[in-house]
């Protein structure tokens, strides 16, 4: 399946040539040319990995990687920019890039760098279908829950979709920002995340997850949620 590359550039030809080569090598392209417009697109689109630029007209660059990362940590970025200082360089490593390019550079060395990223940062792995559960075994194309005494509960689409991205991403804990921006679309910040507990709590009940206690969808604290280890996707 082709990646998706966003390139965050508010240069229109900086931008065309971007967009021009990762076209070629093979990739799908989408574009933004201002840093508001760039973190509505990463937050929205189903994109593999942002090319970024610093100096954006409406926000900073790392303001834009600092937003996007309290929403889509697994996201690989790779900041493009004429700012070769060590400072800078070392203010976007933290905040989380997974690669810095200095202006100019060379497209081989860009796509190179591209795919050493992709290949050690994949955000989405293999989707799933099914989890074993310790109560039965939820079936995600069907969207319910099976007991092994032969009982059915029924998801709604929103909680198989809810199940499927934190088994998806078993093994982290996935905030409650990063959910309602992958599950139910809402990209706004500082929005209302009892939304979130809610249809977790609901979830556990058709699970037969203990709500005190819980095994499969486990609350960890000050981060989000994530799937227990006794669940199996």
């Amino acid at each position: 399946m082709r990646k998706t590359v966003l390139v965050i550039e508010d240069d229109a030809a900086i931008r065309q040539g971007l967009a021009d080569a990762m076209t070629f090598a093979g990739y799908r392209v989408r574009e933004a040319a201002t840093g508001p417009d760039g973190l509505e697109a990463g937050i929205g689109c189903d994109c593999d990995l942002v090319l970024l630029d610093l100096v954006l007209p409406g926000m900073d660059g790392l303001d834009v990687l600092r937003e996007l990362r309290g929403v889509r940590p697994a996201l690989p970025v790779i900041i493009l920019t004429a700012r070769g200082l060590e400072a800078d360089r070392v203010k976007g490593l933290k905040l989380g890039a997974d690669d810095y390019v200095v202006k100019p550079f060379s497209v081989k060395e860009l796509l190179a760098r591209v795919e050493a990223v992709l290949r050690r940062t994949a955000e989405r792995p293999t989707d799933v279908t099914q989890i074993d559960l310790p109560t039965g075994t939820a079936d995600l194309e069907r969207r319910e829950v099976r007991t092994p005494g032969g009982k059915r509960r029924e998801l709604t689409e929103l909680e198989a979709q809810l199940l499927r991205y934190l088994a998806a991403n078993h093994g982290r804990a996935v905030s409650r920002d990063e959910l309602l921006a992958r599950v139910w679309r809402l990209y706004a910040t500082g929005l209302d995340t009892r939304t979130v507990d809610m249809a977790v709590k609901r979830l556990r009940e058709k699970l037969g997850d203990n709500a005190t206690d819980p095994a499969v969808l486990i609350t960890v604290r000050g981060k989000g949620y994530m799937l227990g280890s006794e669940a199996t996707p």
